[in-house]
């Protein structure tokens, strides 16, 4: 007798095919395969009394603190830890329950979704002069090269930005964003580019963003979040994919002691009442993508903690994008110029891919190809264009 423990899902899954299993049987097993931790914060305490004995009638587990038996606090935070199988049955009997588990209920849904595609790698053009990392910065047919190279190497997006975000840039007209960005514009739109990648614009200005869309440009990517909604209304005519980022501040003010109680719980939110807004406005969820946007307005920590968390955005039913391309959170775990960071943003945006992200932001996209084409290999997927 032979025996070995198995690593990845995806193989867990393949052996049970093998194994001669039928498929309804391999979609229940599955279900039993992954451990989930749910943090629950503010639950009432007769609510988690409730939860707890559900929890342990299944077979899950709900981590409560001490004194929450005899109700000594209005409210607690708890600990689910169950699998997928277990969860939907536990929803099923929170839903008809008082003290907030309904409500509880409906937002533990969103942890059944899975993550959407292929990964698709974005590659980054800046048509300016002072973006953080110079190997980005095209002008001129320089830039219609570029962007002929990236597509050739491996990108499936095209991201096109005029203006620098990076921690303290300053802004610009949008009469002096919309010179930069125009030329790369009539250039996609003259050579058809559109038909070979998708291309995105970089930019919160609707003028900007407008004329992108009407040379065929198919995707938004808005650092404000939605904070101007005639962005969203262009999205919505132009059909466009919007990449909706989360940003504390702004470019000029979002490094200087970002703060939160709860990084992940606060993003979290962010995106909830963002996504409704979008949606009232007639974006439909299946073509919003969520940025938790590494860098922007936040600490070494906050990224980190942002980075472990990652898979919970999957719970909005969006597509998740990583953007942390020689960024100088790699700096300040171990001091490396910007032009050196390569090594720390493959780590990075693998670990993200891992975790749930399905698009990846970066100035190196044949390396990226590559690093993908291997980490795919060893969890047994493949992908599309990536």
């Amino acid at each position: 007798m032979r025996l070995y423990r198995l690593g990845e899902s995806r193989q867990r899954r393949e052996i049970l095919a093998k194994l001669g299993v039928d498929k309804g049987g391999v979609a229940i097993m599955a279900e039993k395969m992954e451990t989930l931790w749910i943090l629950i914060r503010d639950l009432r305490t007769p609510g988690a009394n409730i939860l707890k004995q559900d929890a342990l009638s299944i077979g899950a587990d709900l981590a409560v603190p001490s004194g929450v038996i005899t109700c000594e606090t209005e409210k607690v935070d708890a600990l689910l830890i169950t699998t997928r199988a277990q969860l939907r049955r536990l929803i099923r009997k929170a839903s008809a329950q008082p003290f907030g588990l309904k409500e509880l209920a409906k937002a533990l849904h969103g942890f059944l979704l899975e993550e959407k595609g292929p990964v698709r790698i974005m590659g980054v053009l800046n048509a300016n002069d002072d973006s953080f990392y110079a190997g980005s910065r095209f002008l001129g047919d320089e830039a219609i090269i570029r962007v002929e190279a990236m597509i050739e190497e491996g990108a499936a997006i095209v991201d096109v930005g005029g203006v620098s975000s990076r921690p303290g840039s300053e802004p610009v007209s949008a009469a002096e964003e919309l010179e930069r960005v125009k030329p790369i514009c009539e250039a996609v739109k003259a050579s058809r580019l559109y038909e070979k990648a998708l291309f995105s614009i970089d930019s919160y200005t609707p003028e900007v963003v407008e004329y992108a869309l009407h040379s065929g440009f198919g995707m938004v990517n808005d650092i404000t979040g939605a904070s101007d909604e005639r962005l969203i209304d262009l999205a919505v005519e132009y059909g466009a994919e919007y990449c909706l980022m989360h940003m504390q501040g702004t470019p000029q003010t979002m490094q200087k002691n970002p703060h939160y109680g709860d990084v992940t719980a606060e993003v979290d939110a962010f995106f909830r009442e963002r996504l409704e807004r979008c949606e009232a406005r007639g974006l439909p969820r299946e073509r919003i993508l969520l940025d938790v946007g590494i860098g922007f307005g936040k600490s070494l920590e906050h990224n980190l903690t942002l980075l472990r968390n990652h898979r919970n955005f999957l719970r909005h039913g969006c597509e998740l994008v990583i953007g942390a391309s020689r960024k100088s959170m790699i700096d300040r775990i171990i001091p490396t110029p910007t032009e050196e960071r390569l090594p720390g943003t493959l780590a990075i945006h693998l670990k993200a891919v891992e975790n749930g992200a399905t698009v990846v932001r970066c100035h190196d996209v044949a390396e990226h190809r590559q690093a993908l084409a291997v980490w795919e290999a060893m969890v047994g997927v493949s992908s599309g264009k990536a």
